[in-house]
């Protein structure tokens, strides 16, 4: 399985994110610039390039015909993926730190950040997607503080105007973006930052990573744990691989003791757990410093991480990855 090496970026990714069909991969990262690359032989497609601060998160909807990223000069654009223009720009008292697009692309939910006396705040803006796009409206037709710690992270569930957030505190909830009400919490989800939400392909559950050392998979109606993998170090992303019963994590020791310890002990592999045994299977290494963000290709042919080394490294699984015997001897019966 060799990696194909994306070099786009001078300074540490911070998200990455598959388009719907996989043909493409979009990057952002701490440098202001955004990247998208063909995932097949990871050739550089184009740059979006228009921030002036440090590019926190990005999200595609599901033509691949809008992109939207959320910015530290306080900014959430709206961008043309095929021509790289800037169609809008919303702009906020702090920085955006998530984005995320609804299931029918009509909406974008973002969070900014709690700085400065001002509070964190979840905004859901309407998308007009009719012309050219450069017709948006300013103002957001939802917005609430969520009360008590503040949201990292957050993404539309299936159930309409219903988002689940992850937070500070280590807590997963969900809120009703119409009211602001929070309908359901799990206080205790983890017990440090909740630092990336993925849902499953169906949103029928989710699987989050923390700074604590463990991922877990929620069910997105009632967050109730159903799985939790713990590994030896603080975990920055956590992904669900499509057809197959694995999760991928990535994490390693902060950036700032990187220095102090060496590449193994740092820790600075991916890890595939089995989905249904908790248990390890297997490691893919290759990053010089912790991986900041893992996305899987919507087939699952593929996956993609990005470190803290400003590399995103595509692996295209081999064919012994699809004929391995999943659950060991056991026999699934239908």
């Amino acid at each position: 399985m060799r990696p194909i090496l994306l070099q786009g970026h001078e300074r540490s990714l911070t998200q990455i994110k598959f388009n719907r069909e996989g043909d493409l991969l979009f990057s952002c990262s701490k440098d202001h610039v955004m990247n998208v690359w063909y995932t097949h032989n990871g050739e550089r497609l184009g740059t979006y390039d228009a921030n002036n601060g440090t590019v926190w998160t990005v999200d595609v909807d599901s033509e691949s015909q809008f992109m939207v990223s959320g910015a530290a000069d306080n900014t959430l654009r709206l961008w043309n993926v095929a021509t790289g223009k800037c169609l809008f720009t919303w702009e906020f008292p702090t920085a955006v730190k998530r984005v995320a697009f609804s299931e029918d692309d009509k909406q974008v939910v973002c969070i900014t950040e709690q700085r400065m006396g001002h509070q964190c705040a979840i905004r859901v803006f309407n998308i007009n997607r009719s012309g050219d796009g450069t017709k948006q409206s300013k103002e957001p037709v939802h917005m609430f503080n969520p009360i008590g710690s503040k949201a990292t992270v957050c993404a539309f569930t299936a159930q309409p105007n219903i988002i689940v957030t992850g937070h500070e505190s280590g807590k997963v909830a969900l809120f009703n973006v119409k009211t602001g009400e929070e309908i359901d919490n799990n206080e205790r989800a983890h017990s440090d930052v909740v630092t990336d939400l993925q849902l499953s392909p169906d949103k029928t559950y989710c699987i989050t990573s923390s700074k604590d050392k463990s991922a877990r998979i929620h069910d997105t109606k009632t967050l109730m744990v159903i799985k939790t993998f713990t590994t030896e170090t603080p975990l920055n992303s956590a992904a669900l691989a499509p057809n197959r019963p694995y999760v991928l994590l990535g994490g390693g020791q902060e950036a700032m003791n990187v220095t102090t310890t060496s590449l193994r002990q740092g820790k600075f592999e991916t890890r595939f757990w089995h989905k249904v045994f908790e248990e390890e299977v297997g490691r893919v290494k290759g990053h010089f410093g912790p991986i900041n963000t893992i996305a899987v290709h919507p087939k699952g042919t593929c996956y993609a991480s990005g470190g803290e080394d400003g590399f995103v490294r595509v692996h295209h699984f081999d064919d012994s990855y699809f004929k391995t015997e999943l659950y060991g001897d056991l026999q699934i019966e239908d």
